[in-house]
């Protein structure tokens, strides 16, 4: 409706996750970063979490992408399942035999990790929206990494979900699932810089001829009212486009913003927008908090380990950008 009033080719802020406009934040880049060390480190267990809206779908879909054939992936995105129901996605996403046996899904389980192994190739299971999981599942989970055969190293297992995921993990029966998780990180909200370049870069992927469809005091308030949730400026900058369009104003400035925010209140909120609680900061852990440049360092020793200086670069090599590899080639 407003796309041609404003010069777009299409809508910039459309809600629906899409893997061709991917805005990488630098907490997003860092985020992907520990996802790739993730599944080279055979760390095994990781824990992403991340508040409502603020863009973890976008990044399972970056590394997905990203993945080669080398890569044996189980991608759970829905896990309010009953134990068989889990286990039969499992084996249907890995080419297993499901008959409703888990003792003879367990056996295939076990020789897939072992071909992997012999293979030099990974299994990777990925399970989103895990603050759902029931702590039974959790245990589940837990018990599958027990099928690696001493030395193997080929399986990795990533719970993602809302920061509600670290209360569900404090449950006493959960202590030896806690005791294997190798890397912990929290994919923080936009900064204000961030908030604009993600405006900006949305329009611009949309066709805008002109980037100054917002004001700067319009960027500011948006911020302002999102907090930096990817998902809620989505919304407020399409309604404020199209309440610009309607009201015949080029520049989105703040006044509107704060109309259009006004309109999307829901009764009994106490934000004008619906915001996750504050995350308490949280980086990565590996056994002690560290930050985003020893990722890096990390990833550069996993890698060397990888690179024999004879054969060149391993398939999983290949995920990390050209210029870390660029660096490890200098580094042989």
């Amino acid at each position: 409706m407003y796309t041609k009033y404003y010069g777009l080719t299409r809508k910039p802020f459309a809600l629906t996750p899409d893997s061709s406009v991917v805005f990488m934040s630098e907490t997003h880049q860092e985020g992907l970063a520990i996802l790739k060390y993730g599944i080279l480190s055979k760390k095994c267990f990781l824990v992403l979490t991340a508040d409502v809206g603020s863009g973890k779908t976008t990044l399972l879909q970056a590394l997905v992408s990203s993945l080669g054939r080398d890569v044996h992936l189980c991608l759970l995105n829905n896990p309010i399942l009953q134990r068989d129901e889990f286990f039969s996605f499992i084996a249907a996403k890995l080419g297993l035999r499901w008959d409703g046996n888990k003792a003879m899904f367990l056996i295939e389980f076990g020789d897939l990790l072992k071909q992997c192994y012999a293979k030099n190739e990974r299994v990777l299971l990925v399970f989103d929206e895990a603050h759902v999981l029931p702590v039974d599942l959790l245990e589940e989970i837990r018990l599958l990494s027990n099928l690696e055969e001493k030395g193997q190293d080929v399986l990795s297992i990533f719970l993602v979900g809302q920061p509600e995921l670290n209360e569900r993990m404090s449950d006493d029966r959960l202590l030896p699932l806690r005791q294997r998780i190798g890397i912990r990180f929290h994919l923080s909200r936009f900064s204000l810089s961030e908030t604009r370049q993600y405006i900006l870069f949305r329009l611009r992927q949309a066709g805008a001829r002109h980037l100054n469809l917002f004001a700067d005091d319009a960027i500011a308030a948006v911020h302002q009212v999102s907090q930096g949730t990817p998902r809620l400026i989505n919304i407020i900058c399409d309604h404020a486009l199209l309440s610009g369009f309607a009201e015949s104003k080029p520049v989105i400035d703040a006044e509107l913003v704060r109309e259009c925010v006004a309109d999307l209140h829901f009764p009994g909120e106490e934000n004008p927008l619906p915001l996750p609680k504050q995350a308490k900061p949280d980086r990565m852990r590996l056994g002690v908090w560290c930050g985003g440049g020893v990722v890096v360092l990390l990833m550069v020793l996993v890698m060397m380990e990888m690179l024999p200086a004879t054969r060149g670069i391993s398939p999983l090599g290949r995920m990390l950008p050209e210029s870390l590899l660029q660096f490890l080639r200098f580094s042989r």
